[in-house]
């Protein structure tokens, strides 16, 4: 945690500022772990892996993007990625600002005759090179858009024909993949391994 501090009480502020629609994740590069959470939304917590492994920075990079996701619920996060560095220069860490989109949906179309769109870059593509959590939240989100309801409406049927259907998409490959897919879905862990274990023939009820 050596040197995260500053930026911890950097994320806890702007947070008090932003309130739930704002979450930033420190992430350090050394243990490719997040450090620290503030007004988390996205059901990653701390310690959870970061995914970061395959990321090779350019040595002048400071700032990446904005750049649009998707949550786990299906709403448009824009996010924004600092890269933090030591009083050497060498980067140690990264501070990821998400902003939830979706209770001001209506407020940005109605201004965006007056003050334009706003330019995005696309998603940095060795920043999702390996982001199997936002490969599960597209999932979700198309999955569910396509059976017409909500994650926080599934049954325990469609909840299992979800987590089947994630498996088949290989979404479980990934190291804590079944842990993230099982705080999203509402299950427990052993619920998802039990699913995953019954016949593959076995349709939904």
């Amino acid at each position: 945690m050596e040197g995260f501090e500053p930026y911890i009480e950097i994320a806890e502020g702007l947070c008090a500022v932003f309130g739930t629609n704002l979450e930033v994740v420190l992430h350090d590069l050394a243990t490719e772990q997040i450090v620290h959470i503030a007004g988390g939304f996205s059901k990653r917590n701390k310690g959870d892996p970061s995914l970061l492994n395959t990321i090779d920075f350019n040595e002048n990079s400071r700032v990446i993007g904005p750049y649009e996701k998707t949550n786990w619920d299906g709403r448009r996060i824009r996010s924004v990625t600092n890269v933090l560095r030591d009083d050497k220069g060498r980067a140690f860490g990264l501070m990821c600002v998400n902003f939830d989109l979706s209770p001001i949906t209506e407020a940005i179309l109605a201004l965006q005759n007056l003050a334009g769109p706003v330019a995005l870059t696309d998603q940095p593509e060795a920043l999702f090179r390996d982001d199997w959590h936002e490969r599960i939240n597209q999932f979700i989100a198309n999955w569910t858009a396509r059976h017409k309801t909500a994650i926080s409406n599934l049954d325990r049927v469609q909840k299992r024909q979800l987590v089947r259907d994630l498996d088949a998409e290989g979404a479980f490959k990934a190291p804590g993949a079944i842990l993230y897919a099982a705080r999203i879905v509402g299950l427990g862990r052993a619920t998802i391994y039990k699913y995953l274990q019954e016949p593959k023939i076995q349709k939904a009820e």
